[in-house]
């Protein structure tokens, strides 16, 4: 069947999260009905192109139970990202937990670099200039927008 599994067995929220250019954490809870020795293991699959893998390096609850994985060297590719998460207990099957993930939506940019400030002393006027952000897959600059808050002192 599709949905094999006890009902509330699968876990909760799942979410992902990519930080500094090529590192991604995901993150998920035990299912609230999921009997005490049920263990989740992560897989998934960056593009059709590339196999799909388990996850390399676990983050584990006081329990020792999986609840979340590190990944690192991390491409963020034109296509969706494939999740699966799989559970195994003695006492019942385990619901699966499957998503599909546009990386770059998940993506927290890096802060703009070289921020630099020009006041002239004769004039009202200021410069700020900065370079963009760093990343691992926008190619144009102009995708990025700003915004400066100034806050007189």
């Amino acid at each position: 069947p599709l949905f094999a599994g006890m009902n509330g067995s699968a876990v909760e929220n799942f979410s992902c999260v990519i930080y500094n250019i090529s590192l991604m954490n995901c993150t998920w809870q035990a299912g609230r009905d999921a009997p005490g020795d049920t263990q989740y293991f992560l897989y998934w699959q960056n593009s059709r192109k590339n196999k799909e893998m388990e996850c390399e390096l676990y983050m584990k609850d006081e329990n020792g139970r999986n609840t979340g994985c590190r990944f690192q060297n991390v491409k963020i590719d034109t296509e969706h990202a494939y999740f699966l998460v799989n559970g195994s207990s003695k006492e019942s099957l385990i619901r699966f937990y499957d998503e599909y993930i546009q990386l770059y939506e998940i993506e927290i940019l890096t802060w703009p670099l070289n921020v630099t400030v020009n006041c002239n002393t004769d004039s009202v006027g200021c410069i700020i200039t900065w370079q963009p952000p760093l990343t691992s897959h926008v190619e144009k600059v102009k995708c990025f927008q700003y915004e400066i808050k100034i806050q007189n002192k």
